[in-house]
């Protein structure tokens, strides 16, 4: 049997501070990192999201593309290529609530419907290389200790567990397959 792997999660003061500097700093791919650790996405989710995928009136981010930079081999030399494409699964299909206090932020921000949501434009892109260099050097400059860009979603997970979130609607806002994924990953026997 496969020994359970250890997940990282941001302290609470780690989220603080975290929070305190993307607030104040204010690019879009501050209030993207933002996003992610209070709806739980994906890094490849968030690099493709776009305006038009946020519903103002609904307060929800539709979720049905991801980025993702896939090697291949070609005749000119070129080795990768970033490409946005639908998830995986089915299940990563998704609609997502927008917590209030974030959605005041994105308010502000909000561009034309076809922009990047980390751009503010439509022809230029963030790719989830790019942003994870990003994320590191947030994090050193917060004094943080060094995490992946994934620890984000698996604070926001945390946090709804430490709440009392119901789980099967916590397993449908982070896209898992069934409940028993997120049941594994994020509460415990002490819980």
């Amino acid at each position: 049997k496969q020994t359970k792997k250890q997940i990282q999660v941001f302290s609470v003061e780690e989220q603080n501070k975290l929070c305190k500097y993307l607030k104040g700093h204010g690019e879009y791919t501050d209030i993207g990192i933002l996003l992610c650790l209070f709806t739980g996405l994906r890094i490849g989710e968030l690099c493709a999201l776009t305006w038009q995928d946020i519903s103002m009136e609904e307060k929800t981010i539709f979720v049905h593309q991801t980025m993702q930079r896939l090697q291949i081999s070609e005749d000119d030399g070129k080795k990768t290529m970033v490409l946005i494409t639908a998830p995986k699964s089915s299940c990563s299909i998704r609609q997502i609530p927008i917590p209030d206090e974030i959605f005041e932020i994105l308010k502000k921000y909000r561009t034309v419907s076809k922009a990047f949501f980390l751009t503010g434009v439509s022809t230029k892109y963030i790719e989830p290389r790019t942003l994870q260099y990003y994320f590191k050097r947030v994090l050193k400059i917060c004094q943080i200790e060094d995490k992946n860009f994934h620890t984000l979603r698996h604070t926001f997970a945390t946090r709804c567990v430490e709440v009392g979130f119901d789980i099967k609607s916590l397993s449908e806002i982070l896209g898992h397959a069934n409940v028993n994924i997120t049941l594994n990953c994020y509460v415990h026997p002490s819980m």
